[in-house]
């Protein structure tokens, strides 16, 4: 029996056994007796009788140790041309006093903070200091228009939100107070207050109810760690449905501490002590796992990049990053590698630097095409793994165990189901397919510890969204299939969420905005493959009658709705203006019938189009590259 069917078999015949000795990694207020409380079905509950405070173990606890001038961050920012490193001692001594900062506008246990922040060194301490006090943080991505930030302003009704004056993008910079202060307007609920980072490069002008950060955190009392029970919530992280309001993904505190300090040694082969560097945003489910929670429970160091891969000031950033930190796994999506190869496809910059410290190259967030895993594998001659997971997960659900056992690499499949993850194909009637078979992918019930127990004041859209398809499963709302090894193999979405760069988008949020356009009569979004992407919305607008203008000038038109109302990051750059768009009987738009065209399938399957004019129409515009 090799090491990993050793430790998987172990996690599925005893996961109580399993799960309650990796709890043993952790410091408990109150330690666990037992590890799953399965008597509510699908609301599984994780080390049910334990108490903890998750900032401690990631701070506090790391500095009693003895080691807290260890580097804890490592704030690399090349559009600013900053580098910063701070202790586990001084990082404990910032988020205290920023936990005072909260405690002092009436944050408590249990309260939401929406942290609308860049990538700097106060989104982690702001994320830490709700920790510490047991307030529930609320992340929200920088690229969000207003009208998104209003939206999960409402549903998680924060007590406050801390923000920053800008961010910067390139050689852009944003301001972000105006966007704040109009998604505030825009909100039916009205926090009490706004606390604000001036960064110098775009000052803001404060009101009546913004708080300075720097001369709150002068004026505070440091806050102690507050033990809260393992099953409370730790965060809310919104992303994206497939129609209405974003889903609220909620983290409870004790089974994603426990889970992720077990995955750094045994997925990422990462210890105290060492580096690494994961290239994501604090404002999706990556950064908070891989550059927040998981290096720090580990007592690692972590480095928070703001920037791009390429063009700050070049190419080679990522390589400068790896030498000048000594980064050991690098993580980050294949959209950046693939951006890197567009601009230095012989490789020079990375010839430049010693990358000898780095032993792992990691990829996720979309699926890696053989191209991008074959360049990178040959340029740094190191493992480059692929694994698959997703916001609701927490962490890795398929991966290549590098710290248990490193197993042959197969391009295209993301490997083999961790420790914990029960995961089957199934076909429609809900019947285990045969190896090689493509089926919708599941994960048998219960999760392991870190995945989500519910979603944000939503047990009915928890079951419905995810429980419902099958009895007794988790679905993914991929496809795919496993091979006779047991490697999984991940298709693609089975939903019109689509996966641009990393980032998971709602076509029907695309679609919502593009038609209330006054011209526009109906319109479809859908996500086409694209080499540098992954995938990219394309637009489709049937105007109404009597409409007599510049399509250019129309394109434009709506193209800037959607960055206003979605933002930037959703990528939206090409509407095309058609006659019709096909249908069946019942008036349902055949999306997937497009998608598949776009994607250069020969025909449609027979059958399901009655408008075949329609689509003949149509075809040389989904084909169009």
């Amino acid at each position: 029996m090799s090491a990993y069917e050793d430790v998987f078999r172990s996690s599925t015949d005893d996961p109580e056994a399993f799960w309650l000795k990796a709890a043993e990694s952790i410091d408990w207020h109150v330690a666990p007796t037992r590890a799953l409380d399965a008597s509510n079905p699908p609301f599984y509950r994780w080390f049910p009788d334990g108490e903890l405070n998750v900032c401690h173990n990631a701070l506090d606890r790391h500095v009693d140790a003895g080691r807290g001038e260890q580097a804890a961050l490592v704030y690399d920012s090349p559009v600013t041309d900053t580098r910063r490193t701070y202790t586990y001692a001084q990082l404990r001594d910032e988020v205290a006093a920023f936990a005072g900062v909260l405690v002092a506008q009436g944050v408590g246990h249990g309260d939401r903070v929406v942290v609308y922040m860049p990538m700097v060194p106060e989104a982690l301490v702001a994320m830490l200091a709700c920790a510490r006090i047991g307030a529930v943080h609320s992340v929200v991505f920088g690229g969000f228009a207003p009208k998104e930030l209003a939206v999960r302003i409402d549903d998680a009704a924060p007590k406050v939100i801390v923000s920053a004056s800008c961010g910067i993008e390139g050689k852009r910079v944003i301001e972000y107070k105006p966007l704040l202060d109009t998604a505030i307007e825009l909100a039916t609920h009205k926090p009490s207050a706004s606390i604000i980072l001036q960064r110098p490069q775009a000052e803001a002008a404060m009101g009546s109810n913004d708080v300075d950060w720097v001369e709150a955190a002068a004026a505070a009392t440091p806050a102690d760690c507050v033990p809260v029970k393992a099953t409370d919530p730790l965060y809310i992280l919104y992303t994206s449905g497939t129609t209405g309001k974003p889903k609220g993904v909620v983290r409870d505190g004790g089974g994603y501490a426990v889970a992720l300090n077990w995955s750094m040694p045994s997925v990422y082969d990462v210890g105290p002590g060492e580096t690494i560097f994961t290239a994501s945003d604090v404002g999706w489910v990556v950064g908070h796992s891989y550059i927040v929670y998981a290096p720090l429970l580990t007592g690692a160091t972590t480095v928070l990049y703001e920037g791009k891969p390429v063009g700050t000031p070049d190419a080679g950033q990522f390589w400068r990053v790896v030498q000048e930190h000594g980064v050991k796994s690098l993580f980050t999506a294949p959209t950046a590698f693939r951006a890197i190869k567009k601009e230095d496809p012989q490789g020079e910059y990375a010839a430049k630097y010693d990358l000898s410290s780095l032993r792992y190259l990691f990829l996720a967030g979309e699926r890696l095409d053989p191209e991008t895993y074959r360049w990178a594998s040959e340029l740094l001659d190191i493992p480059v793994i692929d694994h698959w997971w997703q916001t609701e997960t927490g962490w890795p659900i398929v991966a290549n165990p590098a710290g248990i056992e490193l197993l042959p690499v197969k391009p295209g499949s993301p490997t083999v189901p961790l420790p914990g993850w029960d995961v089957q194909v199934l076909d429609t009637n809900g019947k285990p397919v045969e190896a090689g078979t493509d089926g919708a992918i599941v994960v048998k019930l219960p999760m392991p510890p870190g995945a989500l127990p519910t979603l944000w004041n939503d047990d009915e859209r928890f079951v419905s969204s995810y429980m419902s398809a099958f009895d007794g499963y988790y679905l993914t709302g991929d496809g795919g299939r496993i091979d006779s090894d047991g490697y999984v193999y991940v298709m693609g979405r089975t939903d019109d969420v689509i996966n641009v760069a990393g980032h998971r988008l709602s076509t029907g949020g695309m679609e919502e905005v593009l038609a209330s356009h006054p011209d526009v009569a109906e319109c479809a979004v859908i996500g086409v493959a694209d080499q540098m992407k992954g995938q990219i919305p394309r637009g489709f607008v049937v105007l109404k009658a009597g409409v007599d203008r510049s399509e250019d000038e129309l394109r434009a038109e709506l193209v800037q709705l959607v960055r206003d109302q979605i933002g930037a990051v959703a990528s939206l750059k090409d509407v095309a203006v058609v006659a019709a768009l096909p249908k069946t009987r019942s008036g349902k738009i055949l999306r997937k019938t497009m998608r598949g065209i776009a994607d250069g399938a020969d025909e449609p399957v027979p059958g399901t189009i009655e408008n075949a004019a329609v689509l003949d129409d149509l075809r040389p515009v989904l084909r169009r590259s």
